[in-house]
């Protein structure tokens, strides 16, 4: 049985979406039955930061709260991206744009938003990148977090009933 991919998809990959994977992963290992049947990764639709670890405001804040983004380092989206993963995951409506220009014509899989999964319709999780303070990178973890459950919750219902 081939495993189900979920992409999470930023600007540069080093702020909101390895937050995503990061989240997501440690969620996803509390339940093995579907850990199995996924495949995880975040990527950004620029290649600014490509081969970097994660903004060290977002591992710090990650890590305030048990996430460890310290593995993962900064890709930009690959057009086999669009084979690979079923769901593909914008944190915002620029990215989403960005995301929709290099889509195939064959994509059959969900490309959206990310907050869409926390019942909060064509949000946006914001970019802490340009914030001066902590809070913008807790806002970003809290809206991950609760889209993170979301997506769990459809995709139990999806792949294991």
């Amino acid at each position: 049985m081939s495993r189900t991919g979920v992409l999470f998809v930023c600007l540069g990959n080093i702020c909101r979406s390895p937050t995503a994977e990061g989240v997501f992963r440690r969620k996803l290992a509390q339940r093995p039955e579907l850990e199995a049947l996924l495949e995880v990764d975040s990527a950004g639709t620029a290649a600014y930061h490509v081969g970097n670890s994660p903004d060290s405001r977002s591992s710090a804040m990650a890590a305030r709260r048990g996430y460890d983004l310290s593995m993962l380092r900064a890709r930009a989206v690959d057009p086999v991206d669009f084979d690979r993963y079923r769901y593909i995951l914008a944190m915002d409506q620029q990215n989403l744009v960005n995301l929709q220009a290099l889509r195939p014509s064959g994509f059959s899989g969900h490309l959206g938003l990310f907050l869409d999964f926390a019942g909060k319709r064509n949000a946006e999780v914001p970019d802490p990148y340009y914030t001066s303070g902590e809070r913008g990178f807790e806002e970003v973890l809290d809206l991950v977090e609760a889209a993170s459950d979301g997506l769990l919750a459809h995709l139990e219902a999806e792949l294991l009933r």
